[in-house]
């Protein structure tokens, strides 16, 4: 699972049928699989947003308690 999100994420372009059926032979579903893409892509869609607008990451509050 954690090898097909690095490619993924990675080298999206190289995604085959193997790599899913890797996949699926350790047991998990096409629904598995696609929740798994899913979720790979959207935090790739998400960071690129906040790269591309500059978004920069906040530090702690300083009215947060420790």
């Amino acid at each position: 699972m954690l090898d097909y999100a690095d490619k993924l994420t990675r080298e999206p372009f190289a995604i085959s049928r193997a790599d899913i059926e890797v996949i699926r032979a350790a047991g998990l579903d096409y629904r598995a699989v696609h929740d798994i893409c899913a979720i790979t892509a959207y935090y790739a869609f998400v960071n690129r947003i906040a790269d591309g607008l500059g978004v920069e990451v906040e530090g702690p509050s300083e009215t947060q308690s420790p």
